[in-house]
């Protein structure tokens, strides 16, 4: 990492202490605001801190009371009580086979730890991949696990970046995990929040600058551009080497990064985009950058040889809405510009459905086109269904509580089989009838109390009714929130597992489908009789999203690899598909 340990930049502070198991050992500053302790000390602690667990926390100048250290691997009494050091290197990694996959055209599967199993923790989730491969992902996704106040939130309100949720199950817990996913050929990206601070236990103002004199929705921005900035950027650096490094992790998940405020010439993503390449060629693996933005700004994804920034892949929540709006007919708030199969076919041939078109939803002008000659379809990363989509509406319902087993289908069958890298929701698999709500768990009943009307303004702007918006704070919110496994052995929830599965393998087993090409894509569709046809190179999906029956123009199929729903040839070579029908097929030679 490059910090040594017991070692902390404080530039705010007059004097500073270490209490490390009970016994206070006095620091100096050295240079920018770090201090440390004198050598001999220093050896001791460092030399007892491989093998065995020390207790530790800063007093700040005349404090009585230690603060825990910012850069802390371990809170196992919460995020005001003492850190606890942790040696990474003690675990004993079995993943020497795992070489490691880029992410761009892989199947991600997004899951929160919390509500994966019944239990909760890493260690549960171990019991569950067998289910993840046979389902055919190549991804496994964590929601953020680092430590926040309460027993459990979706984990975007994380206060000490470099410690693992210990109700999760730790670091060790985490290596465990990562280890596991790989001996299976799963790899791993971790989700991080890099824009804000959560609202409980945030001690790192005590400290120094780390926030800025900006805000965004959740408060307080990062100070990336102001005095100090250089000293924050570098803890955030360091953090997403250590998830990559120590932990082992394939790659990072970047939190609303139209959130992050910087104005610096050289911005923290190009940096975090730098150092995770230069990383990747010392660690001899792919490493992966994936950023959500609400910009549809394809500079993101734009090589920095070219002026961009170089991440990897970017979110396309035009894919989503698209979607979302015509299997629906929800035209509320954003979804309004999205109704209408001609969103969807520009959103799967061009990639943003606002790439400089009008955002009724924004008041103004959204996106800028992408380059689709030079710019890989593989680079955006799309869903039907995710923690956000889910969780944001009013009752968390996913799409299994309005749509029926064929308009299920539809929207797996051109998430996963897209020209781009598909994402799906833990559970929505098995089309699980439990619902992702928001939730959370703040001890503080003022916090508790904001967080809740917070929500209901939110909804109020999208249109929903605020009866209907359960509390976060109830704990019913998170239990109802968390998977129930049974339910795929039901009839209905087996037959969308065994659809699933057949689209991931469909998607592996034909080149078609990964191609990164935008000019592989052609789309046909006809708005009037609700049908869509996606054309990628020999292979063609087709779907009905009326009620009623349509004829489309298929022309002859060498094979059908899935139907679902009514779907009857016709002797002009079209096909006629019932209400809901969804077809996948070869296209027979001309």
């Amino acid at each position: 990492m490059g910090h040594p340990p017991f070692e902390v930049w404080a530039p705010r502070a007059r004097a500073m202490t270490l209490l490390a198991d009970g016994v206070r050992y006095p620091m100096h500053q050295s240079t920018a605001g770090h201090w440390q302790l004198n050598d001999a000390p220093a050896g001791e602690l460092k030399c007892r801190a491989r093998d065995h667990d020390i207790d530790y926390g800063y007093l700040i100048d005349d404090d009585a009371t230690p603060l825990p250290d910012p850069r802390s691997r371990r809170q196992p009494d919460g995020v005001h009580a003492l850190s606890r050091t942790f040696n990474p290197a003690k675990h004993s990694w079995g993943d020497a086979a795992w070489t490691g996959r880029s992410v761009t055209g892989c199947v991600i599967y997004e899951l929160h730890i919390g509500t994966f199993t019944p239990e909760g923790t890493l260690h549960a989730a171990l019991g569950r991949l067998d289910h993840l491969v046979e389902l055919g992902v190549d991804f496994v996704e964590l929601l953020p696990v680092n430590a926040f106040n309460g027993t459990h939130n979706w984990g975007y309100d994380g206060v000490l970046w470099y410690a693992v949720h210990e109700l999760y199950g730790g670091p060790r817990g985490y290596q465990e995990f990562v280890d596991a996913c790989h001996q299976r050929s799963l790899g791993v990206i971790q989700d991080v929040v890099y824009n804000h601070l959560g609202p409980s236990g945030n001690y790192l103002p005590r400290f120094g600058p780390y926030l800025g004199s900006d805000a965004n929705t959740w408060g307080a921005s990062v100070n990336l551009d102001g005095p100090g900035s250089d000293q924050v950027r570098r803890y955030i650096l360091d953090n997403a080497r250590m998830w990559l490094a120590d932990y082992h992790v394939d790659g990072l998940r970047l939190d609303a990064v139209h959130a992050l405020v910087d104005r610096r010439a050289t911005t923290l993503l190009e940096e975090l985009a730098a150092e995770t390449d230069t990383l990747s060629v010392q660690l001899r693996r792919p490493l992966s950058l994936i950023a959500e933005s609400d910009l549809n700004d394809p500079r993101l994804i734009t090589s920095r040889q070219a002026g961009g920034i170089g991440l990897s892949a970017q979110w396309s929540d035009d894919f989503h809405h698209a979607m979302h709006a015509n299997l629906t007919g929800d035209t509320t708030g954003y979804y309004a510009d999205f109704a209408g199969l001609d969103a969807l076919a520009k959103v799967l041939t061009r990639g943003f459905f606002h790439d400089g078109t009008y955002s009724s939803f924004r008041g103004r002008h959204h996106g800028r086109p992408i380059d689709t000659m030079r710019t890989a379809t593989s680079r955006l990363v799309v869903f039907d269904q995710d923690h956000d989509q889910i969780g944001n509406r009013a009752e968390g319902d996913r799409l299994s509580a309005c749509l029926d087993s064929g308009q299920l289908t539809i929207a797996a069958a051109f998430t996963i089989l897209s020209p781009f890298t598909p994402m799906l929701f833990m559970g929505e698999e098995w089309a699980a009838s439990t619902p992702w709500q928001f939730f959370t768990s703040h001890p503080e009943p003022d916090l508790a109390e904001a967080t809740a009307a917070g929500r209901l303004t939110e909804f109020a702007r999208m249109g929903w009714d605020p009866q209907r918006v359960p509390d976060p704070q109830d704990p019913e919110s998170f239990t109802r929130s968390i998977l129930d496994w049974s339910e795929r052995e039901q009839p209905h929830h087996a037959q969308m597992l065994a659809v699933y599965r057949t689209l991931c393998r469909i998607r592996r087993n034909y080149p078609d489908l990964t191609a990164p090409r935008f000019a592989l894509s052609s789309v046909q569709y006809d708005n009037a009789a609700g049908w869509l046809v996606l054309r990628r190179g020999a292979i063609v999906i087709a779907a009905n999203f009326a009620a009623v029956q349509a004829t489309l123009p298929l022309g002859p199929l060498a094979s059908t690899l899935l139907a679902v729903g009514t779907v009857q040839a016709t002797s002009d070579a079209a096909y006629r598909l019932g209400g809901h029908a969804c077809l996948v097929g070869i296209a027979a030679l001309a």
